[in-house]
């Protein structure tokens, strides 16, 4: 599938974004030519968006109910989210999902308590919003329309598409965070991060060769279309890839699986803020709200962002 220019990286270990103390961070998108100037609160702030969408996507699938019955006061105010449902999931995924879930609210309790919070955003875990990024990853209608969470299958593929563009972000983050309680805290959030996405690249390795009823196409062929996906919308280069990949891109040009996706010397990849937010708005830009987040995210980068429209 592919050469280097089009390769996919979803990998599982690491970041959420990249997060930086008084540093200026390049803006990537062509309505973002200026550069912006973010403290460590600002750009881990940024990061507080994909932890509160995991944290939804998680608990709900695994429970059928959401941060609301189990911590309410962590949303601050913030309007639940939309379309989330219970997946019909097999015993050790859900004890997965379940255990992943009270873990992010964890991390959103880490980050608020250590730079502050804000209200959860709205946030769209619709089966009509996971069937718009299918589509859109395959480059043409799913018929009937991809449904998160109907099958096991369905929802590991659901959760290839959230974790691993937080941790990409984390890991451009640590090096150029100057507070040290700032490096401890984003350190500690991508350990955990990694673990996640790397169970879940895991599981559907396992499966890589079956096919996703009733589309004819193989859980590895559908990763593979949900990271070109999301480096067409980060819209900087290759720096997500599928579970499998040509030789001359694997560990050491010695395999084609690709079970945790990284460089060319088995570093991850990074994302900076605006690339984050060009990929979970699915618009391509972050200037322009929509996918899991309709309003756009909170925070002071995101809301300058939206404020440049």
């Amino acid at each position: 599938m592919a050469t280097r220019y089009y390769s996919f990286v979803v990998a599982l270990h690491l970041t959420l974004m990249n997060i930086l103390f008084g540093m200026v961070v390049g803006a990537a998108a062509p309505a973002s030519r200026g550069p912006i100037e973010a403290n460590d609160k600002d750009l881990i702030q940024v990061a507080l968006n994909l932890e509160f969408l995991e944290t939804e996507f998680f608990l709900n699938g695994a429970l059928g109910r959401g941060l609301d019955s189990i911590e309410p006061e962590m949303a601050a105010g913030g309007p639940p989210p939309t379309g989330a449902s219970k997946a019909n999931l097999d015993h050790t995924t859900y004890r997965i999902i379940e255990e992943f879930g009270y873990q992010e609210i964890g991390h959103l309790r880490a980050i608020v308590t250590t730079v502050g919070g804000f209200a959860r955003p709205q946030i769209d875990l619709s089966c009509h919003n996971f069937a718009n990024i299918f589509d859109q990853a395959v480059g043409y209608k799913l018929t009937p329309p991809f449904d998160p969470y109907s099958n096991t299958v369905n929802y590991l593929l659901a959760s290839y598409v959230i974790p691993y563009v937080g941790l990409v972000g984390y890991v451009g983050t640590i090096p150029n965070l100057v507070n040290c309680t700032s490096r401890s805290l984003v350190a500690g959030l991508l350990g955990v991060e990694s673990g996640q996405d790397a169970v879940i690249r895991t599981l559907l390795y396992e499966r890589a060769d079956q096919i996703v009823v009733p589309y004819k196409m193989t859980v590895a062929e559908f990763t593979d279309r949900i990271s070109a996906l999301r480096n067409r919308l980060g819209m900087r280069g290759n720096k997500d890839e599928g579970l499998r990949v040509p030789r001359r891109l694997g560990a050491e040009n010695r395999t084609d699986s690709n079970i945790l996706s990284a460089n060319a010397n088995s570093l991850s990849y990074s994302r900076t803020p605006p690339e984050i937010l060009r990929i979970v708005y699915g618009t391509g830009s972050e200037n322009k709200p929509g996918g899991f987040f309709p309003n756009g995210g909170n925070g002071a980068v995101a809301k300058r962002f939206l404020a440049a429209l």
